[in-house]
């Protein structure tokens, strides 16, 4: 009897035993996954932030960086008259708006040109025939910080006015991209890109435009669209 009972309690044992491990199993499956499922978490948490740093940190695309340079004239013109406000500053403003461009404007240090029309273009060939180099007014622009630098001015015996070469000569444009523009009667461009690539041998010359003076001063709507569409054609 005394064996029998033994036998009876060894099976309970045993039994409670299987019992308890059966019951242990699935508790450390959880466990494990609870800990799968919480760094999983972190790690999306954590490349989250990094994401979000990222698009913090990141900096705008640089922006093109444009200034129209010129030299204009006042007083008594060909075919117009005498004028305010010269025919070549009339255009740069209107390459300023539309490209949002800073302006520099080329003034003689001695302003000696007279503004009637015959003695000007006396003293204009004058100073080409000499190739002189009149001194210009004040501080140059530091062409340093910008990509793109418009440059105009009215032609003056089928060239850029000398005081035009003063200024390519005393600034650096090697590497930018130079835009030439002019004001005329009848000359066009009267090859200012070609001039200009000779005179600045590093930069890179794009497509100019010339304007007529009467239009300038009398039909300064078709101008402007004329302004707007050769620079919409170079892409600025």
């Amino acid at each position: 009897m005394k064996k029998i009972i033994a036998i009876i309690l060894a099976a309970v044992t045993l039994f409670a035993l299987a019992a308890c491990g059966t019951t242990n199993e699935p508790a450390t499956s959880g466990s494990t996954q609870s800990t799968s499922e919480s760094t999983a978490a972190k790690n999306e948490t954590s490349n989250s932030n990094a994401a979000s740093e990222t698009e913090q940190t990141t900096e705008p695309a640089a922006v093109t960086k444009i200034l129209v340079v010129y030299f204009s004239r006042t007083g008594e013109q060909y075919s117009v008259g005498n004028i305010d406000k010269g025919n070549t500053a009339i255009v740069a403003e209107m390459v300023a708006e539309k490209t949002g461009a800073d302006l520099y404007e080329i003034l003689p240090e001695t302003d000696y040109y007279p503004y009637t029309y015959k003695e000007l273009t006396d003293v204009a060939k004058k100073e080409q025939n000499e190739k002189a180099r009149p001194k210009i007014k004040g501080n140059l622009p530091d062409v340093s910080k910008y990509d793109t630098v418009f440059i105009g001015a009215p032609v003056w015996w089928g060239d850029w006015p000398m005081i035009c070469y003063t200024f390519f000569e005393s600034v650096d444009l090697s590497g930018k991209n130079l835009v030439p523009f002019s004001t005329h009667e009848g000359s066009g461009l009267s090859g200012f890109d070609r001039k200009l690539a000779s005179a600045v041998p590093g930069a890179t010359v794009l497509t100019g435009q010339a304007f007529r003076g009467g239009d300038c001063q009398n039909k300064q709507a078709d101008v402007r669209a004329d302004v707007n569409k050769w620079i919409d054609g170079l892409g600025y």
